[in-house]
C-alpha cells in the first residue's frame, strides 16, 4: 500500500477499487502466531530514506515525505518488524511550507537521534528554508518549530553524539570550491553542533571528496551517518544516486575529522550488478541506517524498489520502500579491531524473508504495513487516520468527516 494518497474523499470508492483498500470501522490488526521469519519490505509503499534509533525498549523510524503534509512520519516498534505510526513531526502548517513545491522536492532524508532525554530530527526542506533541526521529548509529538541551519549548504544532515560529550553534524555538500571534476561530484562535510543552542560551528571540514575512490569518478556521495565503535569512527554513506546504481558504502577513521579510509570491499550493499531479469528483484538499494539488538547484533534499514516487468526498465508505482537486513562484521586482524560491516551477508540478492531479530518472543498483532494485509478506514472520527496525507500544505479545511 502506498501511504501517500491525497485524500480526495469524494473519490474514496475509486481508491478502494484501484488500491485494494477496504473501508469500515477502525484499522485492522492482523493476528499472527509465533514466526521465525519476517517479510520485507518492513514498510510497504512510499516510505523512502529510513532513519532509525533506539531508546530503551523502543525503536523509532522516520522517512522522507517530499511534498506531502504532514511531514516525516514517526514509527515505533519493539521488535524492528511490527511498526506503529505514532505521529508526524511537521503536522502544523506554520512548521512546513510546501506551497508550490514540486512533488519530488520538499522534505529530503530526515535523520533521527536521541541524547539526554531529547529526540532530534535533522532534515532538508529543499527550495525553501534548507537544513533544519527539530526536537521533542516525546517522539509522538509535539515537535518544535524548525530551527534553520543556514550555514549548512547541502542535504541529508545527520547528527552524531560522541562519547566525549561533543556533537557533530555531517551532510552532503558541494564539491571543493564549488568546482565539479565530473557530473555528480559531491562531498561529505562535518561541523561541530551545539545540542543546546541548536546551532553549528562556522568552521566545516570536508571528510570525503567524491566518494570511495575519486579516480573512478564516483557520483552522489550522500546520506552520511557516523557511529563510533571502540576507537574507530565509521562513516556510512549512500553512493551512486538513488536509482538502479544506488549503493551503501563505509569508511572509517580514528579521528572524527578524518582522514577516512574507504573499505576495500565497498560497496557493502547494492543490487546494481545483478541480472535485471531475475525473479522478483529488489533494486535501488542504499541510503542505510543502523541499529543494534540487546544481544549486540546489527541490523540495517534501507530503501529499495520492487519493479514490475519488464524489469530492465525499472518501473514501479509503489515508490521507494523501507527494507531491513542483518549486518555481519568482518573482524580485523588485530584483537582490538572491530573490522568492517557487510549488509545482507551470505546473499547477493536482498531477501524477502530473514530470521526475526527477536527469536524468543511471539507477536500477537501486526501493524498493517508489511506482508499481505487488508486495511480498513472509517470517517466517523474528528480527524483523519494518520495514514492519510495531503499534497502540499493545506491552508484551509476543504473536506468534511
Amino acid at each position: 500500500m502506498n501511504r501517500f494518497l491525497t485524500p480526495f474523499l469524494s473519490i474514496v470508492y475509486l481508491l478502494s477499487v484501484s488500491l485494494g483498500l477496504t473501508f469500515g470501522q477502525g484499522n485492522s490488526q492482523m493476528k499472527v502466531s509465533e514466526k521465525t521469519e519476517f517479510t520485507n519490505p518492513i514498510l510497504s509503499g512510499f516510505y523512502p530514506d529510513p532513519s532509525i534509533c533506539q531508546v530503551g525498549k523502543y525503536y523509532y523510524l522516520v522517512n522522507s515525505t517530499f511534498a506531502y503534509f504532514p511531514g516525516i512520519p514517526v514509527f515505533r516498534s519493539t521488535d524492528l518488524v511490527h511498526w506503529d505510526h505514532i505521529g508526524d513531526v511537521l503536522n502544523r502548517p506554520e512548521q512546513l511550507d510546501l506551497d508550490s513545491a514540486g512533488v519530488s522536492r520538499g522534505l529530503f532524508a530526515p535523520s533521527i537521534r536521541y541524547k539526554d532525554g531529547l529526540f532530534y530530527i535533522t532534515c532538508t526542506l529543499v527550495d525553501k528554508g534548507g537544513n533544519f533541526v527539530v526536537t521533542a521529548k516525546d517522539p509522538s509529538g509535539p515537535w518544535s518549530d524548525p530551527v534553520w541551519l543556514s550555514e549548512v549548504n547541502g542535504i541529508d544532515p545527520s547528527l552524531f553524539f560522541d562519547t566525549d560529550g561533543k556533537s557533530y553534524l555531517v551532510y552532503n555538500s558541494i564539491p571543493p570550491d564549488d568546482k565539479s571534476l565530473y557530473p555528480g561530484h559531491r562531498t561529505i562535510r562535518i561541523r561541530e553542533f551545539d545540542s543546546e543552542k541548536l546551532s553549528v560551528s562556522k568552521a566545516e571540514k570536508i571528510i570525503v571528496n567524491g566518494g570511495t575512490d575519486i579516480t573512478k569518478k564516483p557520483v552522489w556521495i550522500e546520506a552520511p551517518h557516523i557511529f563510533k565503535i571502540k576507537d574507530f569512527y565509521y562513516l556510512f554513506c549512500a553512493e551512486g544516486g538513488t536509482a538502479y546504481d544506488h549503493s551503501e558504502v563505509v569508511f572509517r577513521s580514528k579521528n572524527v575529522y578524518g582522514p577516512y579510509v574507504s573499505y576495500e570491499n565497498n560497496p557493502i550493499l547494492t543490487q546494481r550488478n545483478l541480472n535485471p531479469d531475475r525473479d522478483n528483484p529488489v533494486t535501488s538499494t542504499g541510503h542505510a541506517d543502523f541499529v543494534t539488538t540487546p544481544d549486540g547484533r546489527w541490523w540495517a534499514v534501507f530503501l529499495g524498489c520492487r519493479p514490475y516487468r519488464p524489469y530492465k526498465k525499472d518501473l514501479y508505482n509503489t515508490g521507494r520502500e523501507t527494507f531491513m537486513a542483518p549486518v555481519k562484521w568482518i573482524k580485523g586482524a588485530e584483537a582490538d579491531d572491530p573490522g568492517w560491516p557487510v549488509i545482507n551477508p551470505g546473499y547477493k540478492e536482498v531477501q524477502y524473508k530473514y530470521p526475526y531479530p527477536f527469536k524468543d518472543e511471539a507477536w500477537k498483532t501486526q501493524s498493517p504495513y508489511s506482508g499481505d494485509f487488508t486495511v480498513k478506514y472509517d470517517f466517523f472520527k474528528p480527524t483523519l487516520n494518520k495514514d492519510w496525507v495531503f499534497l502540499r500544505t493545506p491552508r484551509e479545511k476543504w473536506y468534511s468527516l
